[in-house]
Protein backbone atom coordinates (compact mmCIF):
# COMPACT_ATOMS: atom_id res chain seq x y z
CA UNK A 1 0.00 0.00 0.00
CA UNK A 2 2.74 2.46 0.95
CA UNK A 3 4.69 1.57 -2.19
CA UNK A 4 1.71 2.38 -4.44
CA UNK A 5 1.26 5.69 -2.65
CA UNK A 6 4.89 6.64 -3.16
CA UNK A 7 5.07 5.62 -6.82
CA UNK A 8 1.74 7.12 -7.81
CA UNK A 9 2.07 10.70 -9.09
CA UNK A 10 0.20 13.41 -7.22
CA UNK A 11 -2.22 15.63 -9.19
CA UNK A 12 0.29 18.49 -9.00
CA UNK A 13 3.07 16.26 -10.35
CA UNK A 14 0.77 15.09 -13.16
CA UNK A 15 -0.05 18.68 -14.14
CA UNK A 16 3.62 19.64 -14.04
CA UNK A 17 4.58 16.62 -16.20
CA UNK A 18 1.78 17.41 -18.65
CA UNK A 19 2.84 21.05 -18.85
CA UNK A 20 6.45 20.10 -19.48
CA UNK A 21 5.53 17.42 -22.03
CA UNK A 22 3.38 19.88 -23.98
CA UNK A 23 6.10 22.49 -23.99
CA UNK A 24 4.15 24.86 -21.72
CA UNK A 25 6.59 26.54 -19.34
CA UNK A 26 5.78 26.28 -15.62
CA UNK A 27 6.39 29.99 -15.10
CA UNK A 28 6.16 33.02 -17.29
CA UNK A 29 8.72 35.77 -17.78
CA UNK A 30 5.77 38.12 -18.42
CA UNK A 31 4.46 38.30 -14.85
CA UNK A 32 5.42 37.34 -11.30
CA UNK A 33 3.39 35.77 -8.52
CA UNK A 34 3.60 37.81 -5.32
CA UNK A 35 2.50 37.48 -1.72
CA UNK A 36 -0.77 36.28 -0.21
CA UNK A 37 -2.88 39.42 0.06
CA UNK A 38 -5.86 37.99 1.95
CA UNK A 39 -8.08 35.04 2.73
CA UNK A 40 -11.77 35.84 2.24
CA UNK A 41 -14.39 34.39 4.55
CA UNK A 42 -18.11 34.54 3.79
CA UNK A 43 -20.00 35.33 7.00
CA UNK A 44 -23.73 35.26 7.79
CA UNK A 45 -23.42 38.17 10.27
CA UNK A 46 -20.66 40.65 9.40
CA UNK A 47 -21.14 42.77 12.52
CA UNK A 48 -20.82 39.76 14.81
CA UNK A 49 -17.77 38.50 12.87
CA UNK A 50 -16.16 41.95 12.99
CA UNK A 51 -16.71 42.11 16.75
CA UNK A 52 -15.13 38.66 17.15
CA UNK A 53 -11.88 39.68 15.43
CA UNK A 54 -11.81 43.19 16.94
CA UNK A 55 -13.06 42.62 20.51
CA UNK A 56 -12.10 39.03 21.27
CA UNK A 57 -9.01 38.55 19.11
CA UNK A 58 -7.70 42.12 19.43
CA UNK A 59 -7.22 42.70 15.69
CA UNK A 60 -7.40 46.01 13.89
CA UNK A 61 -10.43 45.96 11.58
CA UNK A 62 -11.66 48.32 8.89
CA UNK A 63 -15.08 49.86 8.62
CA UNK A 64 -17.79 47.89 6.81
CA UNK A 65 -17.73 48.98 3.16
CA UNK A 66 -20.53 48.27 0.67
CA UNK A 67 -19.35 47.20 -2.79
CA UNK A 68 -22.60 46.99 -4.76
CA UNK A 69 -20.78 46.29 -8.04
CA UNK A 70 -19.48 43.06 -6.46
CA UNK A 71 -22.62 42.33 -4.43
CA UNK A 72 -20.82 42.35 -1.08
CA UNK A 73 -20.05 44.23 2.09
CA UNK A 74 -16.42 43.88 3.16
CA UNK A 75 -14.45 44.30 6.35
CA UNK A 76 -10.69 43.77 6.39
CA UNK A 77 -8.99 42.30 9.43
CA UNK A 78 -5.31 43.32 9.61
CA UNK A 79 -2.92 40.53 10.61
CA UNK A 80 0.48 42.12 10.05
CA UNK A 81 1.68 39.84 7.27
CA UNK A 82 -1.71 39.48 5.51
CA UNK A 83 -5.42 40.17 5.94
CA UNK A 84 -8.71 38.38 6.37
CA UNK A 85 -11.56 39.76 4.26
CA UNK A 86 -15.00 39.28 5.79
CA UNK A 87 -17.66 39.08 3.07
CA UNK A 88 -21.39 39.51 3.54
CA UNK A 89 -24.11 39.63 0.86
CA UNK A 90 -25.17 42.99 -0.56
CA UNK A 91 -28.49 42.43 -2.26
CA UNK A 92 -30.35 39.29 -3.24
CA UNK A 93 -28.21 38.52 -6.31
CA UNK A 94 -24.97 38.48 -4.32
CA UNK A 95 -22.67 35.56 -5.11
CA UNK A 96 -21.94 35.42 -1.38
CA UNK A 97 -25.61 34.72 -0.67
CA UNK A 98 -25.40 31.65 -2.87
CA UNK A 99 -22.32 30.52 -0.96
CA UNK A 100 -24.06 31.08 2.38
CA UNK A 101 -27.15 29.18 1.18
CA UNK A 102 -24.89 26.13 0.82
CA UNK A 103 -22.74 26.91 3.89
CA UNK A 104 -25.04 28.31 6.59
CA UNK A 105 -22.23 29.08 9.05
CA UNK A 106 -20.05 30.66 6.36
CA UNK A 107 -16.50 29.64 5.55
CA UNK A 108 -13.48 30.33 3.41
CA UNK A 109 -14.63 31.73 0.08
CA UNK A 110 -11.38 32.51 -1.77
CA UNK A 111 -7.72 33.39 -1.49
CA UNK A 112 -6.16 36.48 -3.04
CA UNK A 113 -2.62 36.48 -4.38
CA UNK A 114 -0.84 39.54 -5.68
CA UNK A 115 0.70 39.59 -9.16
CA UNK A 116 2.84 42.30 -10.70
CA UNK A 117 0.74 42.42 -13.90
CA UNK A 118 -2.79 41.04 -13.62
CA UNK A 119 -3.58 41.41 -17.33
CA UNK A 120 -0.48 39.51 -18.43
CA UNK A 121 -1.09 36.90 -15.71
CA UNK A 122 -4.68 36.18 -16.72
CA UNK A 123 -3.84 36.08 -20.44
CA UNK A 124 -0.94 33.70 -19.79
CA UNK A 125 -3.01 31.45 -17.52
CA UNK A 126 -5.93 31.34 -19.98
CA UNK A 127 -3.47 30.33 -22.73
CA UNK A 128 -2.47 27.45 -20.42
CA UNK A 129 -6.10 26.33 -20.09
CA UNK A 130 -7.07 28.03 -16.82
CA UNK A 131 -10.56 29.54 -16.93
CA UNK A 132 -10.97 33.11 -15.65
CA UNK A 133 -14.40 34.03 -14.30
CA UNK A 134 -13.78 37.63 -15.39
CA UNK A 135 -11.10 37.61 -18.11
CA UNK A 136 -11.11 41.40 -18.19
CA UNK A 137 -9.84 42.71 -14.84
CA UNK A 138 -12.28 44.73 -12.75
CA UNK A 139 -11.57 46.99 -9.79
CA UNK A 140 -11.60 45.10 -6.48
CA UNK A 141 -12.04 46.05 -2.84
CA UNK A 142 -8.57 47.62 -2.62
CA UNK A 143 -9.17 49.80 -5.68
CA UNK A 144 -6.83 47.66 -7.80
CA UNK A 145 -7.55 45.43 -10.83
CA UNK A 146 -8.54 41.86 -9.96
CA UNK A 147 -9.38 38.64 -11.80
CA UNK A 148 -10.94 35.48 -10.36
CA UNK A 149 -9.81 32.04 -11.54
CA UNK A 150 -12.29 29.16 -11.66
CA UNK A 151 -12.03 26.78 -8.68
CA UNK A 152 -12.22 23.71 -10.95
CA UNK A 153 -8.97 24.78 -12.58
CA UNK A 154 -7.34 25.74 -9.25
CA UNK A 155 -7.79 22.46 -7.37
CA UNK A 156 -11.04 23.41 -5.68
CA UNK A 157 -10.08 26.92 -4.59
CA UNK A 158 -11.46 30.18 -5.97
CA UNK A 159 -8.32 32.25 -6.59
CA UNK A 160 -8.33 36.02 -6.91
CA UNK A 161 -5.34 37.65 -8.58
CA UNK A 162 -4.79 41.27 -7.58
CA UNK A 163 -2.48 43.81 -9.18
CA UNK A 164 0.27 44.58 -6.65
Amino acid sequence: MLRSFITRASPVQSIAKRALSTGIPKTSPLWTLGRLNHVAIAVPDIDQSTAFYRDLMGAKVSEKVPLPEHGVYTVFVELGNTKIELLHPYGESSPIQGFLNKNKSGGIHHICIEVDDVTKAVNDLMAKGIKALNPVPKIGAHGKPVVFLHPKDCHGTLVELEQS
